[in-house]
This record gives C-alpha cells, sequence and structure tokens, in this order.
C-alpha cells in the first residue's frame, strides 16, 4: 500500500513521511517530525516539534505527540520525542518532549499499548512492552522499565522508577520507586507481593518465581531495615539472577522504594 495522505491533513515543509504511511482528516504534521514506514494515524491526531516515530505504530484520533513539555519553566528550547515501533496509542493519548531541566528528550520503546487519555510527561523514559491502562499517567522524569502494567487512573510522582515486569493497581498513587516484579496497590501505593500472574505468562520459571517470593518476604515481612534485609539477602544462595535485579534496583533509589 502506497503512502496515503488525506487531503484535509496539514504536513509541514520539511516533515519525513516514510513508506505505506496513512495520514487521517485534519490531521497535523510538524517540521521536524519523521513518521516511519507502516505507520497509521487517525484524524485530528497532532505531532510536532523534533519527534521521531518509528515503524507501524498507530495513533488513534486526537493524540498529541511531541508537544511543549507541561513546565512553566520551559521558553521553547529546542528538545526531542523519540519513539520506537509498533506501539498503540489510543484516543487523546498524549506524549510530551523533553524539557532543557534533563537530557531533553523523552523516549518509547517498542511493542506498548497505551489506552486512552493516558500522559507521558516530559522527560520520561518508558520501556517495551508496556500497558497503560486508561487514564495513567507519568509525572516528568520517570522512568519506566520492560512489561509494565499500569492500571486505569494509576498515578506515577515525577522522578520515580517503576521497574520491569511490575503490575500497580487501578487508581494506585505511586509516590516512590516501584521494585521490579511487584504487585502494587492504594493511595499510596504499597506492595502486595510479587506478582506471580504476569511472571508466569512471561515465563518465569517456579525456581525464579519461588526465589523471589523468598527475597520479597525477607525485604518486606520480616521487619528489618532495608539495609539489613538486603545484607540478609545477599549472605544466603539465591539461584536467581532476577534476585539481584531487584536488589539492585533498591540499592539504586533515590526516592526509595513504595513499603
Amino acid at each position: 500500500m502506497a503512502t496515503q495522505i488525506h487531503p484535509s491533513a496539514i504536513i509541514e515543509d520539511g516533515a519525513e513521511i516514510g513508506d505505506n504511511v496513512s495520514v487521517g482528516p485534519f490531521s497535523i504534521i510538524g517540521s521536524q517530525v519523521k513518521i516511519g514506514d507502516g505507520t497509521k494515524i487517525d484524524s485530528h491526531v497532532v505531532v510536532e516539534g523534533d519527534t521521531h516515530i518509528g515503524a507501524e505504530n498507530h495513533l488513534f484520533a486526537f493524540c498529541a505527540i511531541g508537544g511543549e513539555p507541561q513546565s512553566l519553566a520551559y521558553a521553547g528550547e529546542p528538545t526531542q520525542t523519540r519513539i520506537g515501533d509498533r506501539n498503540v496509542f489510543r484516543e487523546n493519548m498524549t506524549v510530551s518532549r523533553g524539557s532543557p531541566d534533563d537530557e531533553g528528550i523523552t523516549s518509547v520503546g517498542n511493542d506498548n499499548y497505551f489506552m486512552a487519555y493516558s500522559h507521558i510527561a516530559h522527560d520520561c523514559h518508558v520501556g517495551s512492552n508496556v500497558t497503560f491502562a486508561n487514564c495513567a499517567c507519568l509525572g516528568g522524569h520517570v522512568d519506566v522499565g520492560d512489561y509494565v502494567v499500569l492500571g486505569g487512573y494509576a498515578l506515577v510522582h515525577q522522578f520515580c522508577r517503576i521497574g520491569d515486569h511490575c503490575f500497580t493497581a487501578g487508581a494506585a498513587v505511586c509516590i516512590q520507586d516501584v521494585p521490579p516484579f511487584t504487585l502494587v496497590a492504594g493511595n499510596r501505593a504499597i506492595t502486595h507481593g510479587i506478582n506471580i500472574r504476569g511472571l508466569k505468562r512471561r515465563g518465569f520459571s517456579a525456581d525464579d518465581i519461588t526465589e523471589l517470593k523468598r527475597a520479597y518476604k525477607i525485604i518486606y515481612r520480616t521487619g528489618l531495615t532495608m539495609k539489613d534485609a538486603l545484607k540478609e539477602i545477599e549472605s544466603r544462595q539465591f539461584n536467581s539472577p532476577h534476585v539481584k535485579v531487584l536488589t539492585e534496583f533498591i540499592q539504586g533509589s533515590e526516592r526509595g522504594v513504595i513499603r
């Protein structure tokens, strides 16, 4: 299929449109935008700023990608948005480009599904195979790992990290880092164990899950301080490399982790 651009769409001079791209009615593609092959852009979509979108993405109606950061300090500095391949951005989903207060880049990986009205703020970095349910929102400067699920209306405070393979329940409010492999819920969110169902779906072995559960109990159920809990885990012989991922994430936290 050849590239198809509706007559009512506005493609500004300088925009680069790949092969087999479709742009629907009344959509606007800015002059610094690059759209990869096979991407589908529905009606009333706005893509602006220095924004690169990879191949085979689908932007549903009223998406706004690459807009100015929602920061009172922003004064028009050149910043970027970088999006990978095969992502789905449902209706009214928004992604803000980076700000000069950070590296100036907002990035999204591959194979993600962002449901309606979800939001990725400036300077966020989202991994791959992630799902945001309706109205899930990130504050600025948030890092989200791979295979993360954010429930509907989940909120993540700026500068937090969300570890790989974690699950936040609907309306969870995360104001500290969420360790990988965990299940969190509540306002303010607290942990409710290991994300067992999600890990099984992704092929984690029974032994890996068992060892993650044992490490989790040391951290969250023994009453030890975090420092002492990490020492206790280190003193034991855990075979699963995922336990090391968990402890290294905690050790690298600057905001502290949800407990």
